[in-house]
């Protein structure tokens, strides 16, 4: 007999269901087996992160703040990668946006909220969406892949913030401190009472909504999802690869310069270096365990800011908090293994009469002189 690897043909749902749940509990064992080698009681400890992001009213408050550009970074990843275009430059792309919002609030201190924030959301989208094109443009012009580009420009961003609040945007009042001056009430997003869960959680889930109606439902959608399946057929049907990578490209840069501009403009209310604990590169794993669906996405980021707020609460036991990080990265890990699972199946297989033996791949055993 041979084993071999094949394409499914279908995926069964409960495959599709199954992958991303396994993937879930793999990481969490893991997770529990590096707890147990370090000495520390794996129950307790998930028993502590779940209290601190889900038990009490600032903890959940805590993790839907989380949520907001967990979601958005989450959704700018996805709408590229439907497309086979790889966008890791999210993170970059949050720093820009916060960036652009933050010099519109400086430069018109006076104006109403009525046309700061919506301005303040145009410049962030703005500045994401630049950002982005600045890094799919080799591809474009010289063919050089888009994966180099957008992780490069991420360290660029995160320094350009640096010396922006510490040279032209510094606080001239913060003695020193490398941040910028504080926003105008009118720059500062509404809040949900005394929390501090702000208006970029209705934007993220209206976008979330409409992101899905798009894919699903206009010839937009339908575009992204064949040119991923097949450029060259899609190129044949008469569609514009080109044109559909610089939409694509504008509309992920946009997504998570507007977190960004959630950032600074409903939790920091400034501009400052690392505002983002890593948005973007989380944003990567909640894609990929969403399965890109831009709902699914709403729900795996609300998980996913839990996990971070979690991981803050685990100080009280004396556990730090790169369980998070090491739980992340297990997930992704798992996630991947899950995808070739989806795609592929393992199959016994009968050799030709004339090519006995037992074989695994491309190596085979022999039984012996016949």
């Amino acid at each position: 007999m041979k084993l071999v690897i094949q394409r499914r043909a279908d995926v069964p749902r409960w495959l599709s269901l199954a992958g991303p749940l396994g993937a879930v509990l793999l990481a969490f064992l893991i997770g529990a087996a590096v707890l147990v080698a370090s000495g520390s009681d794996p129950i307790k400890v998930y028993a502590t992160m779940a209290q601190s992001a889900l038990l009490t009213r600032f903890g959940l408050s805590e993790t839907i703040v989380k949520t907001i550009p967990l979601t958005l970074c989450s959704l700018a990843v996805a709408v590229t990668l439907r497309m086979k275009v790889i966008n890791i430059g999210a993170e970059g792309q949050l720093y820009m946006g916060a960036f652009a919002a933050s010099w519109f609030a400086g430069a018109f201190p006076g104006l109403p909220a009525t046309l700061m924030i919506p301005g303040m959301i145009a410049m962030g989208c703005v500045g994401g969406s630049l950002w982005s094109l600045l890094a799919i443009a080799p591809r474009l012009i010289w063919g050089t892949s888009e994966l180099f580009t957008t992780l490069m420009l991420n360290y660029v961003a995160s320094l350009w913030i640096s010396y922006e609040v510490m040279g032209p945007m510094m606080d001239p009042k913060a003695s020193g401190a490398a941040i910028g001056p504080s926003f105008v009430a009118a720059a500062q997003l509404p809040t949900l009472g005394a929390t501090r869960v702000h208006l970029g959680l209705l934007l993220a889930v209206l976008l979330a909504v409409g992101l899905s109606f798009f894919l699903r439902r206009t010839r937009w959608g339908f575009e992204t999802t064949v040119i991923g399946a097949n450029a060259r057929a899609a190129r044949y049907a008469g569609m514009s690869i080109t044109r559909a990578i610089i939409l694509v490209t504008v509309l992920s840069g946009g997504l998570a310069g507007l977190a960004g501009m959630t950032e600074v403009s409903g939790v920091v209310h400034r501009l400052q270096e690392n505002i983002s604990p890593g948005y973007g590169w989380s944003a990567i794993i909640v894609s990929a365990l969403a399965r890109h669906s831009p709902l699914a996405i709403v729900v795996v980021s609300f998980l996913f800011g839990a996990l971070i707020v979690g991981g803050f609460g685990l100080q009280t036991v004396g556990v730090s908090a790169s369980i998070v990080q090491i739980l992340q990265g297990a997930v992704l890990l798992f996630v991947i293994g899950s995808d070739f699972l989806l795609q592929y199946q393992l199959r016994l297989v009968a050799p030709p009469r004339n090519q006995p033996g037992l074989e695994l791949g491309l190596a085979r055993v022999s039984e012996g002189p016949q």
